[in-house]
């Protein structure tokens, strides 16, 4: 989630939509800080609430009949605080306040994920989007009783600049790590993520944390060990990832250089330097993999997998799977968006193209529980709920600002891209989902031991990634690449058929 709390610059009027524990602390840092414009009232539709006055400011209700009342200015805002609300609610809540002449809709998001008792804060706010409508009600999660285990510990996160990576770090600032590792190789990625954590902790957001951005790559087996011994990192989330499909079609070595390579030189810098966890955050894309990317995922797997196996007591090795995110970089949800404030059209590959989808918090905290609860060895698989079909999805887009599917906004079809298939799987042929103790996540039990080897794998393309003077041709040969991949994962799509299924002129999901 955003943290980036753009108020108005002209004071307005603002109005809470919610007087429970969350609107109370927003209230008492708006009265605080005395910078934000009049804090007018709470709207509540609790009737136990309606006509009280807390600390002085009026509760107000019920929402959809007081709202008709209130006359807007162009600077007034709301702010809806409304921990563990139904989307259906928070759909109702937003289309009331827009009739009532709201422009300015802010939201504090993922709250079931990230805020316990009274911890909110305004700098946790923003812009209210598509992704806090669609979709399913979050699973609630008690982000600090999740995160017990890591209280003390030095806590790795690989792609800590990316939508999961991010995600993770903020969420581990509630966490009581000793140090938060923040590791990546982008530097303005990580820069950023590293800018907002201290800006949210300035702001009292979670508990006190020592912040350590690291610039590295994943791929650089020496430098991997090098920083591990420094570091001595207790637990490893591994967020990080070359991921875009038809990208990655068109750069497939360096999609196994980076994701099966990288992981393979994480592992084993952490086996060196007595990492205690190694969390592996995978994708559906994994399953039964038809992509270069998915390939590359499912050998990850099959790595952290196997290294649980020789892993001696006290060491785990897990591995967590789930599909889409709602609102990634590079995901349908910003593009369809920016396609929208273009007037269109929306792009999309195929009408029935359906894919499984939840929102980038709530991926994270059960990713940071099942990194506590689960055990070494196993695949952790977060329940996805059903998938959903990418067309309604774009229709519920254009609606949510305010336009007509077709008629205001049209809707064109382009054809699947490189590695792209119209359903995706959260499990394989060769596998069964087993629900655990703990609310939708799953564990995924083989019912018969996968073929794939991928040490020898390893071997194999290791002169295709890494440059061999006895064997020069091999290097950087993609033809190669896929060949020996095809013969190791059967269910991988030909290069050929792959192209000659796909339209490349215009990007679209």
């Amino acid at each position: 989630m955003s943290t980036k709390t753009n108020f108005s610059s002209q004071p307005g009027r603002l109005y809470i939509i919610g007087a429970g524990f969350a609107g109370q602390a927003l209230a008492n840092e708006i009265r605080t800080k005395a910078i934000f414009g009049e804090l007018v009232a709470f709207l509540d539709d609790d009737p136990d609430t309606i006509g009280r006055k807390i600390d002085g400011i009026p509760v107000l209700g019920p929402i959809k009949d007081v709202a008709r009342l209130l006359r807007m200015n162009p600077a007034d805002e709301a702010i809806i605080a409304l921990p563990g609300a139904s989307k259906e609610y928070l759909k109702e809540i937003y289309n009331i306040l827009k009739r009532a002449g709201f422009v300015r809709i802010r939201i504090l998001p993922g709250m079931s994920q990230s805020i316990d008792g009274g911890d909110a804060h305004l700098i946790q706010t923003r812009s209210i989007d598509p992704q806090d409508l669609l979709g399913r009600t979050p699973v609630a999660v008690n982000l600090k009783e999740s995160l017990a285990y890591l209280r003390g510990k030095r806590v790795l996160v690989t792609g800590a600049g990316g939508s999961i990576g991010s995600e993770l770090c903020r969420q581990l600032l509630s966490g009581g790590v000793s140090r938060l590792y923040l590791f990546g190789h982008g530097e303005n990625s990580i820069y950023q993520i590293d800018r907002e954590l201290r800006l949210l902790q300035e702001e009292g957001v979670g508990e006190k944390t020592t912040l350590i951005p690291i610039i590295g790559d994943l791929k650089d087996r020496e430098y991997m060990d090098f920083i591990l011994a420094r570091l001595k990192a207790d637990v490893i989330f591994h967020a990080a990832a070359y991921k875009h499909v038809p990208m990655m079609e068109e750069n497939a070595v360096a999609a196994v250089e980076n994701n099966f390579f990288g992981t393979d030189n994480l592992i084993n810098a952490a086996r060196h330097n007595g990492v205690k966890r190694f969390v592996l955050i995978t994708t559906d894309k994994a399953v039964d993999p038809v992509s270069v990317y998915g390939a590359s995922k499912y050998l990850c797997e099959r790595l952290v997998l196997e290294a649980a196996e020789k892993a001696a007591a006290g060491i785990n090795y897990m591995v967590v799977r789930f599909g889409n995110v709602l609102g990634s970089r590079g995901s349908i949800m910003p593009l369809f968006q920016k396609q929208i404030e273009k007037g269109g059209p929306v792009t999309i590959t195929h009408p029935e193209m359906r894919r499984y989808f939840m929102t980038i918090p709530e991926a994270c905290s059960l990713v940071l529980k099942a990194g506590g609860v689960g055990l070494s060895g196993n695949l952790y698989l977060l329940d996805m709920g059903e998938p959903i079909r990418i067309r309604d999805m774009a229709e519920q887009m254009i609606r949510f600002y305010g336009f007509e599917p077709e008629e205001d906004i049209k809707i064109e079809y382009i054809g699947l891209r490189p590695g792209e298939r119209l359903d995706e799987d959260l499990w394989g042929r060769d596998e069964t989902p087993l629900d655990t103790e703990f609310p939708r996540i799953r564990r995924v039990e083989r019912t018969r031991p996968s073929t794939v080897a991928p040490e020898d794998l390893l071997e194999k393309l290791s002169p295709v990634v890494r440059f061999d003077p006895s064997r020069p041709e091999q290097y950087r040969d993609t033809a190669l690449l896929r060949e020996i991949l095809e013969d190791a994962i059967p269910s991988l799509m030909p290069l050929r058929l792959a192209q000659g299924a796909v339209q490349e002129t215009v990007h679209g999901y």
